[in-house]
């Protein structure tokens, strides 16, 4: 009886500015307000499985979750994006490789090159190779202007096109790749906040039933593990797929980087610059 008397009067203590005042009935047709309301509700209410939790939760708690589920869509979409897309350009640079291991001389490299599908390797050697005919335009007839050679000033201006290009290929194969690293760092923090949101039911769900039994505290624990799981299921794929895309990109970009420089090192060796 006196634990009965008291639960009123400390949910009633809960009302203020930051509750609403709309009036519901927590069990045993107390009237509770706002969001004790809920909370009463919850440790009143049976569970029978994790979704009856999720569809019985706080409001805090709900607006956690759907922002964490949409950040698993999000994230996953990425992840299987960027892996159909490195795929995609290693089977391309593999044929790329193969092409030039059998080409004797840049002139039949550029023929040769017309048959391939367009790939991060190719498009950096077709500015280059544009850009040195735009220097040497009898460059690849095997004209008098190949023993000419290139200026210092031009030799540096060559260097720079393949630089641009080789970071704007890098730039579009890590587009979308920070969107996994900013969902990886946050939903962790976000499964920590619903950790403080179940707590704090906890203790309005012991002020509510007027002693700390299970039956008190178990919704709001509940909720809180819930959320953290969540936050850690939803960061952990994100981050080992950043990790692991972005080891991939610099080994890509290296490769590209060298090939930028063989590139020069084969106009030099046939004694184009």
């Amino acid at each position: 009886m006196l634990a009965a008397a008291a639960a009123p009067s400390a949910i009633a203590s809960l009302s203020g500015p930051y509750f609403s005042t709309a009036t519901v009935y927590a069990t045993g047709g107390v009237p509770v307000e706002g969001f004790a309301a809920s909370v009463a509700q919850l440790v009143g209410r049976a569970i029978d499985s994790p979704f009856d939790m999720v569809l019985g939760a706080t409001v805090p708690t709900k607006v956690i979750l759907g922002v964490l589920a949409i950040f698993s869509l999000v994230s996953w979409i990425i992840i299987l994006w960027k892996f159909r897309e490195l795929r995609a350009v290693n089977s391309r640079v593999d044929s790329f490789v193969y092409l030039t291991a059998g080409a004797r001389g840049l002139s039949e490299l550029n023929e040769a090159l017309q048959e391939l599908e367009d790939s991060p390797f190719k498009r950096v050697f077709r500015e280059g190779i544009t850009f040195f005919c735009e220097l040497r335009p009898e460059a690849l007839r095997g004209g008098d202007d190949k023993s000419e050679g290139l200026s210092h000033t031009q030799l540096e201006a060559l260097w720079l096109v393949l630089e641009k290009n080789v970071s704007r290929e890098r730039d579009e194969l890590g587009h979308g790749m920070q969107w996994l690293a900013i969902i990886g760092s946050v939903s962790p923090l976000l499964g920590l906040l619903g950790t403080v949101v179940g707590v704090m039911n906890s203790f309005i769900g012991i002020t509510s039933e007027g002693s700390a039994n299970i039956a008190a505290v178990a919704p709001g624990i509940a909720e809180a593990l819930t959320t953290t799981v969540s936050g850690l299921s939803v960061g952990i794929p994100a981050v080992i797929a950043y990790t692991f895309y972005a080891s991939r990109l610099r080994l890509f970009v290296g490769e590209l980087e060298g090939f930028a420089s063989e590139f020069v090192g084969t106009l030099a060796r046939e004694g184009r610059l």
